[in-house]
């Protein structure tokens, strides 16, 4: 089967009462094999009535037939391969610790990344990172065992909990990356399509809720997330010389998968969804129900709500699309979007209606410059209404308005929550999901000892479900032995803070991010102290090591994104619950010198906000060239606002023993000075202890 690119058709009916009403249709992808193309243009395009004939898909005007389009390195890679397994099937058999260009562009559509250690000079070592594909979080627990025994085994020792509710495992060397593929492959796991051009894992609240609408929100997770995945079998062929691994798939998904009524399929291919060329770009998608946003979920490509009726009976879905973080610093043309609402569903269409807006940016989405392949940008090109139009087609139906929602809120569900079902679910926070040390020992102690399933959260963070109430007390107590504190004796700040892993294996990383953030958060809570912040009080933070975004900084309170060496770009404007895009307030602010950018911020929202209103919203609310001019005039805490700002240690060995205590918690000694004495304060009364 050959592949066309652009390939324009105008075509004119003999007996069209109104031959001017022709609209070239751009065919992206389509098969040209048996004249497949001409056919199927003619069958959709003509009605055998009296009606007028038009070409009804509508897209950019296309090209002249005769010009080939241009198109990105990676798209003829992707032509090339086979459906994704040449080069990378032979790079991977020979003995050089890296692997070709080809490969490495191929490797991502299995779930693998190249990486080198950046830290070293005058080398490279060659290492990969392997990512899993996991609906809703969800993770067995036979899989995170294994998860847990190949990082020791063949990876750098700890397990990275993502903010797609994936594991990442760092430091696989080339020679071992089939027998750890395998592995997980054999354990439960995959790690098919958790990279490369092609949806990626489908996000869903990681709670483990019995109520309906948690429940539907999962399971239409994992359905859209079968619905996506490849079909070719390169996977299986390439890490386990082609074995099958069948797994039951719900009669729904594939009945809409083989659909082929609107004109969505590549006939008789491997891939009837995909094709040869799969996506333009990397694609996401979340699901989640109303009011519960702990997916970002105007940070997706599409995002789905379910809507039920007032009895809680789900009913359908509300659709949002068009979201994403990824942008190019000095590039004006690339930007961080968020989705938008496109339209609503009955239950029965969601997967049809997944699938037809999947096959609109796999025909539309550019081709030719990979920073501009995003759906973010073919909505903004297009417009909404455009968009909506073109897909009705696909989809075969009219979108319905989206029905009224309820407030968004940001939920992390970490602490102890009843599931509904009599068992527990127990949700820890893990800094910049890095499990390591003794946390790692500990987690593995509890999941093993108890048979627990695991649920990964969109904020690095991990859930521990099915724990009985008898179990609460001694699983506490090892997890705190291992630093899993419950959210009470975590700092505020740390708790919604988020960064990327940067240096030193991203190679995409300009500065750092994991490494470099928890002095930042410290040092913002010392500016806290300063300004006279309370200790529960709190703002988003997230860093990046670079604009590509993947901790969401775009829609943090305070988004800190690398620019330079030790140098970030700041952004301020998000909010709590992460509704609102954050926009550049600063360029080029050095790592040495964020107080002073930071602490008249801080301080003048301690002094002059509304009532609730949070950093976010104060920053938008006084506008960015006001706050500008406060940076600008700072000259310190004006004496009388420092006043209650006391001293606490009068002598070095005190703060030191203060300090080494204070680090357990993550915390500094002058914070847990302060906590001591607010917790000595609250304990009395009229001047008696409280019992």
């Amino acid at each position: 089967m050959t592949t066309s690119f652009g390939a324009a058709i105008n075509i004119a009916a003999v007996d069209d009462p109104n031959p001017k009403l022709q609209i070239q249709r751009f065919n992206g992808l389509k098969s040209t094999s048996n004249s497949i193309l001409l056919s199927r243009c003619i069958h959709r395009s003509f009605s055998h009535s009296n009606s007028t004939s038009i070409v009804r898909a509508v897209s950019t005007p296309a090209k002249p037939a005769a010009v080939e389009p241009k198109r990105s390195k990676v798209e003829i890679f992707k032509e090339q391969s086979n459906f994704i397994r040449y080069p990378l099937n032979e790079e991977i058999l020979n003995d050089a610790p890296n692997i070709n260009e080809a490969a490495t562009q191929l490797i991502k559509f299995h779930g693998s990344y190249m990486q080198y250690n950046r830290d070293e000079r005058g080398t490279r070592s060659y290492s990969f990172m392997l990512r899993t594909k996991n609906p809703g979080g969800e993770v067995p627990n036979k899989l995170y065992l294994v998860m847990d025994d190949l990082a020791d085994q063949f990876g750098i020792g700890t397990l990275r909990l993502t903010t797609r509710q994936t594991f990442q495992l760092h430091g696989v060397l080339k020679k071992d990356l089939k027998t750890v593929m395998s592995t997980i492959i054999h354990n439960m796991g995959s790690t098919l399509g958790a990279c490369g051009d092609l949806n990626r894992n489908v996000l869903a609240p990681a709670a483990l809720f019995t109520k309906k609408d948690y429940v539907f929100a999962k399971q239409t997770a994992d359905n859209i997330a079968a619905l996506l995945t490849p079909q070719s079998g390169f996977y299986y062929d390439v890490w386990v010389d082609g074995e099958k691994f069948m797994t039951v798939e719900p009669p729904e998904v594939v009945k809409a998968r083989n659909d082929n009524s609107h004109g969505t399929n590549f006939p008789d291919s491997p891939e009837p969804i995909y094709g040869t060329q799969f996506l333009p770009r990397k694609f996401k998608i979340a699901v989640t129900v109303p009011s519960d946003n702990s997916v970002d979920i105007f940070t997706n490509d599409i995002g789905v709500v379910v809507v039920s009726d007032e009895d809680g009976e789900p009913q359908g879905f509300n659709i949002y699309v068009g979201g994403g973080m990824g942008r190019t610093h000095r590039m004006e043309t690339t930007f961080p979007r968020l989705a938008e609402p496109l339209g609503y569903v009955p239950k029965a269409d969601i997967l049809y209606a997944v699938k037809a807006i999947v096959v609109t940016q796999r025909e539309n989405g550019r081709r030719d410059d990979r920073r501009y392949s995003r759906l973010k940008y073919l909505l903004s090109s297009w417009g909404i209404e455009k968009f909506r139009s073109v897909t009705e087609q696909y989809y075969g139906k009219k979108f319905e308005p989206c029905r009224e929602l309820p407030q968004w809120e940001f939920k992390s569900y970490l602490g102890w929550h009843e599931q509904g079902d009599g068992s527990l679910f127990c949700g820890l926070h893990v800094d910049n999901g890095r499990v390591k040390g003794e946390m790692k020992k500990a987690l593995r102690e509890v999941i093993e000892k108890y048979n627990l399933n695991v649920r990964l959260t969109p904020n690095q963070n991990i859930i521990l479900s099915n724990i009985r109430q008898s179990w609460k007390r001694s699983i506490t107590t090892v997890l705190a032995q291992g630093g899993l504190l419950q959210p009470r004796f975590v700092d505020p700040l740390n708790l919604t803070a988020m960064a990327c892993p940067a240096f030193p294996l991203c190679p995409l990383a300009i500065t750092e991010a994991e490494r470099g953030i928890p002095d930042i958060l410290k040092r913002v809570r010392a500016m806290f102290d300063k300004v006279g912040l309370r200790f529960y009080e709190s703002v988003v933070i997230r860093v990046t090591g670079c604009p590509n975004g993947c901790a969401r900084p775009y829609m943090a309170e305070l988004g800190l994104v690398g620019d330079g060496p030790n140098s970030y770009q700041i952004w301020l404007g998000g909010t709590p619950n992460q509704t609102v895009l954050a926009r550049t307030f600063k360029d080029k602010v050095k790592v040495q010198d964020l107080e002073k950018v930071l602490e008249p911020l801080f301080f003048y929202w301690k002094r002059k906000r509304h009532s609730k209103e949070s950093f976010g919203e104060f920053s938008n609310r006084l506008g960015f060239e006001k706050l500008g001019d406060l940076v600008e005039k700072w000259d310190g805490i004006p004496e009388s606002s420092s006043r209650y700002n006391l001293k606490l240690f009068a002598d070095k060995e005190t703060y030191q023993a203060m300090d080494a205590l204070a680090r357990i918690q993550n915390k500094n000694a002058h914070q847990l000075a302060i906590d001591v004495i607010r917790n000595y304060v609250a304990s009395q009364q009229n001047g008696k202890s409280i019992d």
